[in-house]
């Protein structure tokens, strides 16, 4: 399969495809010709490193779920590095959460200052 039929069947650019290939999470073969040649797999692949990124991760924090789905398991995280992966990030949204709680919390208190300074 060409890179652009990849690219289409899985929803993403070409360019995409390129840099998950950059980041080592594609392995093409390439033809003769020089052209790059995936496999049906690849889609998955593809696919399943689109929507880990929509989540926040980062490419290299992808390497447990693509490693999980080339072993052969139906899904991309049920291997225990896949769920050290979530966990990870789940930790991380919790301390941006809390950033966020903190700097909400300041940013009322503000308001608030500034609401009754002008009615005094």
């Amino acid at each position: 399969m060409r890179i652009s039929d990849l690219a289409a069947e899985a929803g993403v650019t070409v360019k995409a495809v390129r840099y998950y290939e950059s980041q080592g999470l594609l392995k093409p073969r390439r033809e003769a010709n020089g052209y790059r040649s995936y496999e049906p797999d690849d889609v998955v692949v593809v696919r399943e490193v689109k929507a880990l990124l929509s989540l926040g991760l980062t490419a290299e924090q992808t390497y447990p779920f693509i490693e999980c789905l080339r072993a052969g398991n139906a899904r991309a995280d049920v291997c225990p590095a896949s769920l050290t992966a979530y966990r990870t990030r789940i930790a991380e949204v919790d301390r941006r959460i809390a950033e966020l709680t903190d700097l909400r919390a300041r940013l009322t208190d503000l308001l608030t200052d500034a609401e009754n300074w002008r009615t005094r």
